[in-house]
């Protein structure tokens, strides 16, 4: 089997185990070791989050209140397939409008390069591999952001969404860390 045909049988028994786990309601604890864990990262003011589609696990709560706390939020933005994302400024009470694949977008662009980027994903493996759409947009984010100074890539999932082992290719990207229900896992 190929590596494509293994993220690609991944990706369907993730879809299905995220979406049982979502359909049974989230446990608050998620969004408290979020912002427990932000807390002890280096001062950041440029951190960028998602607004969640499909059954992905929700930072809104999270992103709310870093922006009360002066912290500059941004989502990311598709712009074209194959580029890495461009991240812009939002706020609970800006205008969005919906981007490609469902996600709201900041009807304004405001772009800044994120110290801090919150992740969704479908799975992820405690090397800190994360499996995701299969557009390669983070990876390629992480990467192009990591050439030029050092960030923070946090996952956000819910705990059933752990592997054994995401399938993986030199250009996939690890996380620092993957926040749970359940707690976190720095790496």
């Amino acid at each position: 089997m190929s590596i494509t045909d293994e993220k690609a049988a991944t990706r369907i028994r993730a879809y299905g185990r995220r979406k049982e786990v979502h359909d049974s309601g989230l446990d608050p604890q998620a969004a408290a070791h979020l912002t427990e864990y932000l807390t002890t990262l280096e001062p950041f003011d440029l951190i960028s989050a998602y607004m969640p589609i499909r059954t992905e696990i929700s930072p809104l709560e999270v992103m709310t209140a870093l922006h009360i706390a002066g912290k500059t939020v941004l989502v990311p933005v598709i712009k074209a397939k194959g580029q890495p994302l461009l991240f812009s400024r939002w706020s609970p009470d800006g205008a969005m409008v919906r981007g490609p694949f469902g996600a709201y977008i900041p009807a304004v662009e405001a772009y800044f390069a994120p110290e801090v980027l919150i992740t969704p994903l479908l799975a992820y493996d405690a090397r800190g591999y994360r499996l995701g759409y299969g557009g390669g947009f983070y990876d390629r984010s992480f990467q192009k952001l990591r050439q030029n100074k050092p960030i923070t890539a946090v996952g956000f999932a819910y705990s059933a969404q752990q592997v054994e082992a995401v399938p993986t290719e030199p250009t996939d990207q690890r996380l620092d860390a993957i926040v749970t229900e359940a707690g976190v896992l720095t790496l």
